[in-house]
């Protein structure tokens, strides 16, 4: 029998041979991911009076949505977070210094291909571009993995998403995700494991992989998965991790899929996902001339190295335009690190950028909020009625060319029109 990628990894999770979709089983993850209110978890388990856990080294926890606190009540929680990884010997415990907890995770080698991996974030199919299954779940979901190692879930039905062609100057991941997010439709892929592919898609990087990955959530997918290859392995060394640990799972040929979607990338323009939905696409032309008040740079979506990278390309020698504010939130502490020894740090911030601490920030309300009437462009992966402060608001999402380039406007611009050839 000729299975996907979905199939073959809860096969190894579970220990159940010939899975077929809609079948449930037990799946025994191999990381469960809780982040800033795993207070949530440890509350449960005090009512229970469970003090073991089945393995602790598969518990991460990451203190990421509200960092630094905010208020007593989330010092407090923080503070219970802390106390509990220490008596439990939680390892994989990581500060309001470390970043968002996808990318730390996958930058500490902590996600590896083939692997089945459960987050308190419904983002957490990002794992996917490390060819492993990641799925969002709910804090009662993990806390039973504490417990008990295990939870149940039904094997997806799969859809192939190709992406084949050269992107045109100005375009990006993030315009292809929102394009087809468009087209799909935020229903339009729920429950199912989405295997993206086409010979785009086989030569992009691990970080443009993370935002395909991250924002199939929003089409409603339960995983999203890029094959590993030898970008993989190079991003995985750079983690730490040995080739002789990896070990991949591939969909077979003959797999057989719900449906095959394919996008022809050359043909592509820049996107924007205008209120208050992120499936409410346009092209950037529809909507070029909006007054912004905010731009945001930031999210376990666009706020890597390279969404920096190219931010600042676009800034370089410019100025944020009057009455913008340009708030630009590193991902973890690790890419803020890297940025600052390169200079794009000090470029941002010469072209009139606020770089905030590495974390979740506006994406998670911490922080870039808004008030009645105004609007901004973010580069994070939602754009829900207010998401951002007043619900009288409004959020507009693009690529972190498409940000910058209106940052330097004060409208929305198409990039290309003052990205440097």
């Amino acid at each position: 029998m000729s299975r996907t990628f979905a199939q073959k990894a809860i096969e190894r999770a579970s220990g159940v041979a010939g899975v077929e979709p809609g079948q449930i089983v037990d799946a025994y993850p191999d990381l469960y991911m809780s982040h800033t209110a795993s207070w949530r978890c440890i509350r449960t388990l005090e009512k229970m009076g469970v003090d073991r856990l089945y393995d602790v080294d598969r518990v991460a926890m990451v203190m990421d949505h509200i960092s630094p606190a905010m208020t007593e009540k989330t010092a407090a929680d923080h503070a219970l977070c802390r106390d509990f990884a220490r008596r439990m010997g939680v390892r994989h415990f990581f500060d309001v210094d470390a970043g968002i907890a996808h990318i730390v995770l996958m930058e500490r080698g902590l996600i590896r291909p083939g692997e089945f991996i459960i987050g308190t974030d419904s983002h957490s199919t990002i794992y996917g571009a490390l060819g492993a299954f990641g799925t969002g779940v709910g804090f009662s979901e993990i806390t039973a993995a504490w417990v008990t190692g295990k939870l149940w879930v039904k094997v997806p039905e799969s859809v192939r998403l190709e992406v084949d062609g050269t992107l045109p100057d100005g375009v990006y991941a993030k315009d292809v995700m929102l394009k087809l997010i468009g087209d799909l439709g935020a229903d339009g892929l729920t429950y199912d494991s989405v295997e993206f592919g086409g010979d785009y898609t086989a030569g992009i990087s691990v970080s443009e992989r993370m935002t395909f990955c991250n924002l199939a959530m929003e089409m409603g997918a339960k995983n999203a998965y890029v094959a590993p290859d030898e970008t993989t392995l190079r991003y995985l060394e750079s983690a730490g991790v040995a080739r002789d640990d990896v070990h991949p799972l591939l969909p077979d040929a003959g797999a057989v899929y719900r449906r095959t979607v394919k996008l022809d990338g050359g043909a592509l323009a820049p996107q924007i996902a205008v209120p208050h939905q992120v499936d409410n696409v346009r092209s950037v032309t529809a909507v070029a001339g909006t007054r912004l008040d905010q731009v945001f740079i930031g999210s376990c979506a666009n706020a890597k190295y390279d969404d920096l990278a190219i931010a600042a390309a676009v800034l370089a020698g410019r100025h944020v335009a009057p009455g913008v504010r340009l708030v630009v939130t590193p991902a973890s502490s690790a890419i803020m690190a890297r940025a600052a020894a390169d200079g794009i740090v000090t470029t941002l911030i010469e072209a009139g950028a606020m770089i905030t601490n590495p974390g979740c920030g506006a994406c998670a309300g911490n922080g870039g909020a808004m008030a009645d009437g105004e609007v901004t462009l973010s580069t994070a992966n939602r754009n829900f009625q207010g998401r951002m402060g007043s619900y009288q608001s409004s959020i507009y999402l693009s690529s972190p060319a498409t940000a910058a380039a209106s940052a330097i406007r004060g409208v929305i611009t198409d990039p290309r029109e003052v990205m440097v050839p």
